[in-house]
């Protein structure tokens, strides 16, 4: 079993920021590729940023500039730094992950997702 735990969100004027984590625990032997998406009711989810194992990273166009994804892969945890925020980032936050079971097997999980409402 593996589980995703998320935090880190919350509500923040426009302009300002905030920081997600989400900490992996349980049977994991490694960790690969960790993402951010976020979701807004009646729409599909969103790739955010990801981030491999060595610390390459991507970004979604409309974030970039404003949003920094980090790791600690002593702690299995993948942070989302936001700043500057804007109301179009309101949405639910989830982390999603790929965990290795063991030498053979790998498969995604997903956090709980976080509520990030960007609001005056």
């Amino acid at each position: 079993q593996v589980q995703l735990v998320e935090s880190g969100g919350g509500l923040v004027q426009p302009g300002g920021s905030l920081r997600l984590s989400c900490t992996a625990s349980g049977s994991i032997f490694g960790i690969n590729i960790m993402r951010w998406y976020r979701q807004v009711p009646g729409d599909q989810r969103e790739l955010v940023a990801f981030i491999t194992h060595s610390g390459s990273s991507n970004y979604a166009d409309s974030v970039k500039g404003r949003f920094t994804i980090s790791r600690d892969n002593n702690k299995s945890t993948v942070y989302l730094q936001m700043n500057s925020l804007r109301p179009e980032d309101t949405a639910v936050y989830y982390c999603n992950v790929n965990v290795r079971l063991d030498w053979y097997r790998a498969d995604d999980y997903w956090g709980q997702g976080t509520q990030v409402t960007v609001s005056s």
